[in-house]
């Protein structure tokens, strides 16, 4: 089969590589008809996130037909259609049972790295993301190996569009998550950090979940665009801005903004003497991660606010204002998506009308443009704000 494959540093190749093969009983094959790369793969693209091996198949967000059952599957059958979530859950662990499927006990095999780097247990394994989680093929692919079948994959209805429910698989319910850690209540203002695809659903969660505002920050023209247009978010190009944390106590009546999502990660960018720092010092592997957006979330939020961190972060970070977050008396949560705990629900909203689901896309590519197509959407040119592909 053909497969998109990581190479290096900014180095991506589509291979012929074996087809995946049942490994345990509670597998199933699916065959791939969409996939997408997502914001977090890029983290890979650039080598931020370590663990990687020349060969290994990347993508996380995927779905198709099932083609293949292990003798133990109970839910799914040859010719479902199913989306897949991110992470890979056994289901029966006590993080399962509690509905934390990203914290699964049993589903990475490499957990060692993760519990050698963080002094604790490891999360899930996720598809395509790295030996750290796991070493599993990923979905950018003719076809993947679905590990605890009967735990992650949902069925779609028919007559259901592929590009109507594909980001089920991380980004809505990543979004929806971040809205949801931010404990919204009726008539709060919510400012998002980041109008990328995490940023543009949880835009739109937060306001299902009762926001009365919300303040969308970027600096590319189509993003900003998308959270105007099509979600309905106040926009702010931090570029266009010297202080970005005062504009928004200005905009909030001197407050601050009552929840503050960042949806932006380990690779955030900014201006000023910190931004730079920040560059030099992850450059020089100094620091591991760029913690712009998140100190801009603590200084900014309200105080008694709430800070939900959704976009990845891999390790440590400087300067973090822990003294603003204690003097605010500030609320903050984050952590991998929960995807299966979620997808019953979003699967109704979806099907509902709730969310819009496609403007999002600008690009519809098949398998054999990957290359070109990280490349682009890393360096945001051709107006690129997601890439669907089709193998």
């Amino acid at each position: 089969m053909r497969a998109v494959t990581w190479q290096g540093t900014r180095e991506m190749r589509v291979d012929s590589v074996p087809d995946p093969e049942i490994v345990n009983q509670g597998d199933v094959i699916v065959k791939v008809s969409a996939t997408a790369i997502c914001g977090s793969d890029l983290h890979l693209y650039n080598h931020y996130v370590t663990t990687m091996q020349k060969g290994d198949i990347l993508g996380h967000e995927f779905m198709g037909e099932v083609v293949d059952v292990g003798r133990n599957v109970t839910r799914l059958k040859k010719g479902d259609r199913v989306v897949v979530p991110f992470p890979i859950a056994c289901g029966k662990c006590w993080y399962c049972s509690e509905g934390f499927f990203s914290a699964c006990d049993n589903s990475n095999p490499n957990a060692e790295i993760v519990e050698a780097l963080y002094g604790s247990s490891a999360g899930a394994g996720i598809f395509g993301y790295s030996h750290m989680y796991g070493g599993y093929s990923g979905g950018q692919a003719e076809y993947t190996r679905v590990p605890f079948a009967d735990v992650g994959p949902i069925k779609i209805p028919d007559g259901v569009s592929d590009e109507e429910v594909l980001f089920l698989s991380d980004i809505l319910p990543t979004g929806w998550q971040a809205a949801l850690r931010g404990e919204i209540k009726p008539g709060d203002t919510v400012a998002v950090w980041g109008c990328g695809p995490v940023g543009y659903f949880a835009i739109q969660s937060a306001y299902l979940q009762g926001a009365a505002r919300v303040i969308a920050i970027d600096r590319f023209p189509e993003r900003l665009a998308l959270a105007r247009d099509v979600c309905k978010a106040e926009v702010i190009d931090y570029e266009q801005t010297d202080d970005l944390v005062e504009l928004l106590k200005q905009m909030t009546g001197g407050r601050g903004p009552d929840v503050c999502i960042d949806a932006v990660g380990l690779e955030a960018h900014g201006h000023g003497f910190l931004a730079k720092s920040d560059r030099v010092k992850q450059a020089l592997r100094l620091e591991m991660d760029r913690p712009t957006a998140v100190r801009q979330t603590i200084q900014a939020a309200a105080k008694g606010g709430r800070v939900s961190i959704i976009g990845v972060y891999g390790g440590l970070i400087d300067k973090f204002p822990l003294g603003a977050f204690f003097g605010k008396g500030l609320k903050m949560a984050g952590g991998q998506c929960d995807v299966q705990k979620f997808l019953p629900e979003l699967l109704q909203r979806v099907l509902a009308g709730d969310f819009d689901m496609t403007s999002l896309i600008s690009h519809r590519l098949t398998l054999e443009d990957a290359p070109s197509a990280y490349e682009m959407f890393c360096d945001k040119t051709d107006g690129c704000t997601k890439v669907v592909m089709r193998p």
